[in-house]
């Protein structure tokens, strides 16, 4: 872990506070209506760190939560609360991991790096793809073209705004929520939508 990485780490109780307090990065949306996606989920895959094709069909039953990731930025401590999260659902929830250097750079790293840090710093257990593309342009990750597409997910338009955003699909692949990077895993609303 770099000096950066770790006053960031250091920093991270103060940053969550901060912008709560400023209402900054605490966007939460919910699908009221229980709009069923138009295109299924379970169709798409992706490729973890260590080179593994694995199908979102392998977790169907369970709830699934994508986090767009990255090492370098203000919010890397919740991978520690996101494994948190993992330990305490793995039951009925699957964490999955996508790494990004879509805001400020804040992912440099390789597949290879980016799996160590998180091992090492983090102990993270749960799946993590390669780094990919999370925002909106034609290289957009196909599973967060569809989370991030009401013509795919049937409601919601709502793409990253920075690092560590949330989406919680149902065991039954459809859309439930949106939580901005300043929610944090273990919050209250995290929960409620995991236990709801």
């Amino acid at each position: 872990m770099t000096i950066r990485q770790r006053i960031l780490k250091a920093i991270y109780p103060f940053l969550l506070r901060t912008t709560k307090w400023a209402g900054k990065n605490t966007k939460v949306l919910k699908n009221e209506n229980l709009q069923r996606p138009k295109e299924l989920l379970y169709n798409l895959a992706f490729t973890t760190v260590n080179g593994k094709e694995r199908n979102l069909s392998d977790f169907k039953g369970k709830k699934i939560l994508f986090v767009n990731t990255a090492s370098d930025c203000g919010y890397t401590a919740q991978y520690a609360d996101l494994q948190q999260l993992h330990d305490e659902y793995k039951e009925s929830v699957v964490v999955l991991g996508f790494p990004a250097n879509d805001f400020g750079e804040q992912e440099k790293g390789t597949n290879e790096q980016i799996q160590e840090f998180c091992t090492v710093n983090f102990g993270v257990t749960f799946p993590l793809a390669i780094k990919t593309v999370v925002v909106k342009k034609e290289a957009q990750n196909e599973i967060y073209k569809w989370l991030t597409s009401k013509d795919k997910n049937g409601w919601n338009e709502e793409a990253p705004n920075w690092n560590f955003c949330k989406y919680l699909v149902d065991e039954e692949g459809t859309l439930t929520y949106y939580f901005d990077a300043s929610v944090s895993p273990l919050s209250a609303e995290v929960a409620n939508a995991i236990k709801g």
